[in-house]
């Protein structure tokens, strides 16, 4: 998702009918009419098979299944185009497949400016902290992945992004510039570091991760002059520095691996744990080496 992206990449937002589904389709109509790409909606049916003896093969009704997705879809297509109708003219594209939830979103990651998925959806439990689609497609992505939660985020609050210099965090400052940008309002970039394991001094470890963050900013004050940053270095976890900075944003943005990650990594343990615990939609980055 290299900003501004391509305008022909689409945001694909999946879609279940359940109320999760629908705050995150909302979201992703709104953020696809802003950035004037398309968007694609798609419900994916999770085909149960049985197994025993003289068993070998699914005991659903593919048709009906199959309709049953294409009705979610068209109800989801009514309300993407009240979104962004007043917004821009945008293509609304709709697909009702059978197969995993996660396997399909997974393959249409491969080709997407922007995965959007909601927290929970319809098979998960209200104890749960994520779905198991959501905390699937976070790890297993090919593009960016948007996790939009449960609660309403302050229209009106910073976005957040947390820097650390990696590859991923490089991608992330530039989502999150543009955002801040979009949705005018101020950026919140934060560098939290530790003593664990350093044998130097406070001071030394404060200026060298002051010089970290100045470095991984360079060049945006002038691309975005019209945002505001506040610049955040502070001695603390990552993940409990940016969720602290983050009680009131309307977004936050991380790499989906920092420094100690590789390029084959899933998904980082910073990037779990905020994930985990964000209140607002989260954004999760990942270098465009990697697509």
């Amino acid at each position: 998702m290299t900003t501004p992206g391509n305008p022909k990449q689409p945001v694909v937002v999946g879609v279940d009918g359940s109320d999760q589904s629908r705050r995150a389709l909302r979201w992703a109509a709104d953020f696809a009419a802003h950035h004037r790409v398309p968007l694609q909606l798609v419900y994916a049916a999770d085909v149960p098979v049985d197994y025993g003896p003289g068993l070998a093969g699914p005991l659903y009704d593919l048709e009906a299944l199959r309709k049953h997705g294409e009705s979610v879809v068209a109800a989801a297509a009514v309300v993407a185009t009240e979104v962004t109708t007043p917004i821009a003219d945008i293509t609304v594209s709709t697909d009702a497949v059978l197969g995993s939830a996660v396997a399909v979103l997974r393959q249409r990651s491969e080709s997407a400016r922007l995965l959007v998925v909601g927290s929970r959806g319809l098979g998960a439990f209200r104890r749960t902290l994520l779905g198991s689609v959501s905390t699937a497609i976070a790890r297993h992505a090919a593009c960016p992945v948007a996790v939009i939660p449960e609660s309403e985020a302050p229209a009106d609050g910073p976005v957040v992004v947390g820097v650390d210099g990696s590859p991923c965090s490089v991608e992330a400052v530039a989502i999150a510039f543009d955002e801040a940008a979009r949705r005018d309002t101020r950026l919140i970039a934060i560098h939290a570091w530790s003593e664990f394991y350093r044998y130097e001094a406070r001071s030394t470890m404060q200026t060298e991760a002051e010089a970290v963050l100045a470095e991984s900013l360079a060049g945006y004050a002038e691309k975005y002059p019209e945002v505001t940053v506040e610049r955040v270095v502070v001695e603390d976890r990552p993940a409990r520095a940016v969720l602290a900075a983050a009680s009131d944003a309307q977004l936050i943005v991380v790499g989906s691996h920092g420094r100690g990650g590789f390029a084959g990594m899933t998904l980082g343990s910073v990037a779990q744990t905020v994930l985990h615990g964000a209140e607002a939609p989260l954004i999760i980055a990942r270098p465009t080496t990697s697509r």
